[in-house]
């Protein structure tokens, strides 16, 4: 049975990603890219569904495990009866091919360690042949089933009902390096990777990009490390910035709220290119737009709120059988039907990092804004349209007031552009239009009896959402409407401490009940609390959320408070913007605070 989610570690090469459990095992590895089928399966399963374990072959052997300094380099050191030894995996960056090494180091005495390779491509559907390339010494194992092909070089391993095992011992200062390396089956085998080179490499592939980050304060750590899961997120050659790196895992045990968040959502790529602009990394405002430029060709009217690594549109959504699902949880999905709904919020978010991308200093091209036009003017058509909203809901449109708030956002954003920076467009009508928004807004999404922003137009239902609307520029995070929105979270939302997105028993999402505390929701409350003048509950809850990260810095999307357990898709890419963000706030309020605390003179 697979581990409890907090029990793994991702490695990635930006293209794809391995989740690393603590017991040595990698149990999800889809390749060549993240939305590709697995190759290892056993998240979503058992052992049978394709792993690669490598650990120690005494059974009470005990492990700690970090990442090697601001890089993705996962380090494991095992302590048995008989010796230490360190086991290093990583995914190599920089030339491009699919690789996976995994280094043995003895430390001390002398430990047997142990091997079990299932190769199961497809979703576990094809149990490939395999077969030893004896032209190697040790021979290699070559699998090979439909359109994949796989390269097992180290060791030897002996075949037993479909899986391959083996052992060997490892001696104090002795090195044993393993490595795996994905290919088109109708190619020839690529050349062993050069361990040794590969992980200096990749060292200095990640050091050199954590050196960019703008960012000193207390959290200073956890944001280094959320913003390299950000950077392994993002696909290196397309620019696509994937939700998370799995599928199905549950944000809660026997309902249906399983996804795939292996897809490009314009929203959370918008709020992750936002986050790497203001910690320093304005040159990756290029290649996102370069990919929303090719992504969202075409009629405006049928731009879509996620796509594909490569911009691809069809995400037809279905279930499969062959993997039974995280310890047990059904349905196991992939694709996302979510990528044909409305969700008029999709368009202030892109509008909102282009608009910060321009702040930095980023030039517009010659189709960047004439996209932006565009896809104004398909809001001025479609701005009151219901929607399915910020959550994707599965039930009925309707009128979000945190879509109606972004929505607002962007025609501020396109305003702003032609009257900061001199671009064309028709600015009169743009402020007519924001202003008709923003009283729509305040008539219909603000409840005048309690004094809070509500859900959705004439509902008296609350949503974590709306903490979002000061972070855009609707209003300010001391806004009187604001505040007495954030009390009414904190009466209606709240679960031990954090924050539920909205209260699924009132069937406005169209699923069964029941889902646990939402961490970016929670970091959106630690950000309002620093803005609004409340930062030791800020420092507060940001110290209990940062509690709820694994061993290695990693959070899902949410949490089980009665399970002690993360729930939802991991990396989650919006949980660790939403940390970051609320890290930034934190550190630049104290920092105020400091400064007007230094007598004069």
């Amino acid at each position: 049975m697979s581990l409890p989610i907090e029990d793994y570690a991702l490695i990635s090469d930006c293209f794809t990603g391995a989740l690393v459990g603590s017991d040595g095992s990698i149990d999800w590895l889809c390749l060549p890219r993240y939305d590709a089928p697995s190759t290892f399966g056993a998240l979503l399963g058992t052992e049978d569904h394709g792993r690669w374990l490598l650990a120690p072959a005494d059974a009470t052997a005990t492990s700690t495990r970090h990442y090697e300094r601001d890089t993705m380099i996962l380090v494991t050191r095992w302590r048995t009866a008989d010796g230490e030894v360190e086991v290093v995996d990583a995914m190599p960056m920089g030339d491009h091919r699919a690789d996976l090494v995994r280094r043995v180091r003895g430390v001390s005495g002398r430990v047997t360690m142990r091997q079990d390779l299932r190769i199961r491509f497809g979703y576990a559907t094809a149990i490939p042949w395999v077969r030893k390339d004896t032209a190697e010494r040790p021979p290699a194992l070559v699998a090979v089933a439909g359109p994949d092909g796989l390269v097992v070089r180290g060791p030897a391993l002996t075949a037993s009902d479909h899986s391959h095992d083996g052992t060997f011992t490892v001696a104090a200062g002795q090195t044993v390096d393993l490595s795996m390396t994905w290919f088109p089956s109708h190619r020839s085998a690529p050349a062993a990777v050069d361990v040794e080179k590969a992980l200096a490499q990749t060292r200095s592939w990640w050091t050199d990009w954590a050196s960019g980050c703008d960012h000193e304060g207390p959290y200073r750590e956890q944001v280094v490390r959320s913003l390299l899961l950000l950077r392994a997120l993002t696909h290196l050659e397309t620019g696509g910035i994937v939700a998370a790196a799995t599928t199905s895992l549950p944000e809660a045990f026997g309902g249906e709220r399983n996804w795939d968040y292996r897809y490009v959502w314009l929203r959370d790529a918008s709020l992750t290119i936002a986050v790497l602009l203001s910690h320093g990394y304005a040159d990756y405002v290029d290649h996102w737009r370069d990919w929303l430029l090719r992504a969202i060709a075409g009629d405006p009217a049928d731009v879509q709120i996620m796509y594909g690594l490569a911009g691809e549109r069809d995400l037809t959504e279905r279930e499969i059988v062959s993997l039974p699902g995280y310890q047990g949880a059904r349905p196991v999905r992939i694709g996302n039907d979510a990528s044909t709904q409305f969700q008029a919020d999709v368009i202030g978010e892109v509008m909102l990092a282009l608009d910060r991308g321009r702040a930095a200093g980023v030039p517009e091209t010659r189709f960047s804004w004439a996209l932006q036009r565009a896809l104004m003017g398909y809001l001025e058509d479609s701005w009151r349209n219901p929607d399915h909203g910020i959550w994707e809901i599965r039930g009925e449109p309707k009128a979000f007031t945190h879509s109606r708030a972004l929505v607002w956002a962007a025609f501020d954003c396109a305003i702003r552009g032609v009257e900061e920076y001199g671009l064309s467009g028709p600015v009169e009508r743009w402020r007519r239009l924001q202003a008709e928004i923003r009283a729509d807004l305040e008539a219909n999404g603000f409840d005048e009896h309690r004094g809070t922003y509500v859900q959705t137009y004439g509902s008296r239902d609350l949503d974590a959402s709306l903490l979002l609307l000061p972070q855009v520029g609707y209003c300010a995070f001391d806004d009187p409407r604001m505040l007495g929105t954030v009390r009414a979270i904190e009466e209606d939302l709240m679960q031990d401490g954090l924050v539920l997105r909205y209260r699924t028993d009132t069937g406005v999402d169209g699923l069964p009940p029941g889902e646990h505390p939402f961490l970016a929701c929670s970091f959106w409350l630690a950000e309002q609390y620093a803005r609004s003048h409340r930062v030791e509950d800020a420092e507060r809850l940001m110290d209990r959320l940062l509690g709820l990260a694994n061993d290695v810095g990693m959070l899902s999307e949410e949490y089980d408070i009665e399970g002690r357990s993360q729930a939802g898709n991991t990396p989650q890419a919006l949980t660790h913007l939403a940390l970051v963000r609320a890290a930034d706030a934190i550190t630049e309020v104290r920092a105020a605070q400091a400064t007007a605390e230094v007598p004069a003179g």
